[in-house]
Parts: C-alpha cells; sequence; structure tokens
C-alpha cells in the first residue's frame, strides 16, 4: 500500500507529463493542456479509468508491466521512468541494463586510469570489467590475463584468495552479503542464476552462507592483505557506483596509515 504522499506525488507527475504532450491530431480549442486522458490511455493501451484515478491519487494496483506501457506513452526519460517507478513502488523490468555488461562504462574506465592506488571496476555479475596496474599488482590471481575475472569465483574457489586474505572466510562471507543485495535485481537473470548453481556446487562455504540469508550493504573500511611479494599491506576500501551505469561500482582502495 502506498503511503498518501506518494500517491499524490506519483497522480502529480503523471499528469504534469501528460499535460506536456502533443497531440497527434490537434483540433480546436482544447480545455486542457496537452493529452486528454483519453487520449493518454489509448496509447498506454490502458484504461481511462485507471489513468484518472492515478492523477486523482486514489488506490490503484499497478502492475509493473501496465506502468511500463505508460512510461512509454508518456515518453519518459530513463530517470523519469525510474522515478514514476519508485514513487509507484513497482520494480521497472527494463531498469537494469543487460547489455554490453562486459564493459566498463566510460566514467569508470577514466575513474580507473586516473588514480594511482589499486582500483577496479565491477559489473552486475561482479566480473572485473576495469583496473589499473596497481590493482593488478594487488590482486595477484585475479586481475591480469588468463586470470579468473569473477570475484566471488576467485574468493570462493581460487586457493591464491585464501592466502592473500588473511581473514579470508570472514571476508568472504560478508563480499557473499553484499552481493545478494545485488543480486535481488536480477533473480530472473539465466547468467546470474548458472553462476550461482556453479559456486553452490564447486564451494562448500558458499552454499553454506548463500542458506543463511545474510544480505548488507556495500561499506568501506579497512582492508589487510597479506601479500606473497610485499608482505602485509593494509588499506581503507571504498566504493562508488557510476551515475551512467548504477548496476556497476567502482572500488578504490586507499593506503591505510
Amino acid at each position: 500500500m502506498l503511503e498518501d504522499d506518494q500517491k499524490r506525488l506519483l497522480g502529480e507527475f503523471v499528469r504534469a507529463h501528460r499535460e506536456r504532450l502533443v497531440p497527434d491530431q490537434p483540433s480546436g480549442r482544447r480545455r486542457t493542456p496537452g493529452l486528454r486522458r483519453e487520449e493518454l490511455a489509448a496509447r498506454a493501451g490502458i484504461s481511462a479509468t485507471w489513468c484518472a484515478w492515478i492523477e486523482q491519487a486514489r488506490d490503484v494496483q499497478a502492475s509493473p508491466h501496465a506502468l511500463g506501457r505508460l512510461a512509454k506513452a508518456l515518453q519518459l526519460t530513463r530517470a523519469e521512468r525510474a522515478y514514476m517507478f519508485d514513487l509507484a513502488g513497482r520494480r521497472d523490468p527494463e531498469g537494469t541494463p543487460h547489455s554490453d555488461v562486459e564493459h566498463a562504462p566510460p566514467s569508470m574506465r577514466a575513474m580507473v586510469v586516473a588514480i594511482d592506488h589499486p582500483a577496479y571496476g565491477l559489473d552486475r555479475f561482479w566480473n572485473a570489467c576495469a583496473w589499473n596496474p596497481a590493482a593488478e599488482e594487488l590482486f595477484i590471481g585475479w586481475l591480469g590475463d588468463g586470470h579468473q575475472r569473477n570475484l566471488l569465483r576467485y574468493i570462493f574457489l581460487d586457493p591464491a584468495s585464501r592466502v592473500l586474505i588473511p581473514d579470508w572466510e570472514d571476508r568472504a562471507r560478508r563480499v557473499l552479503a553484499e552481493f545478494r543485495a545485488d543480486f535481488s535485481h536480477s533473480l530472473h537473470d539465466a547468467e546470474m542464476n548458472t553462476l550461482l548453481v556453479t559456486l553452490r556446487q564447486q564451494s562448500p562455504l558458499f552454499a553454506k552462507a548463500w542458506g543463511e540469508q545474510t544480505v548488507l550493504d556495500r561499506e568501506g573500511g579497512l582492508r589487510a592483505f597479506s601479500h606473497p611479494v610485499r608482505g602485509r599491506l593494509a588499506y581503507q576500501q571504498h566504493t562508488f557506483r557510476p551515475s551512467d551505469r548504477p548496476d556497476h561500482k567502482l572500488v578504490i582502495l586507499i593506503p591505510a596509515g
């Protein structure tokens, strides 16, 4: 059930954008600017009564697909569409970009190159999609040619991660709990589920921790490493999401102390 403020804001938003639209065939003098509700409903393939109830802030159970048709009829931008879905309390079925996920967005590539400290980018599967030489030198066995690019596979399946990460089991559980928060956006993605099946089958710890249903926000903080060449290292970790691809994340490690 939506809060009254949400319903009011949703109604005001839909009405304002309806009134900005140009009728297909303007004829004579119109009492209201933009499209009539009936015209918007026809464009969206939905009920005119349903449109009216939304604008009147009444209780309306809008399906994600109906909202998607309304968004297209209103000619919303990506940001406007996301805003409308948030107000309606629904998840946009087209909200997570699925194309070119193996490529880092330009903003991320630019940041990784500009930073001297270890920095890397993760796509929605938590594959490394960009990294700098400092990150490649730190994460032996993960980054670089011929290495395992998926962070979860590296942590749970590669013995090198147990050497590099002193508190390996605690860190592995923490990473998995953070990943679960992202997984909820790709519940029906075949590639994502294939990754989970593989990890559950090949890692007893992953299978056990996944069954515990722990979900955590991705937070920064002190990260220690036992590097085979450089010895004990400590960094403060910071994570950012690029505005042009919010399903990706940029991770930066700043030397501590």
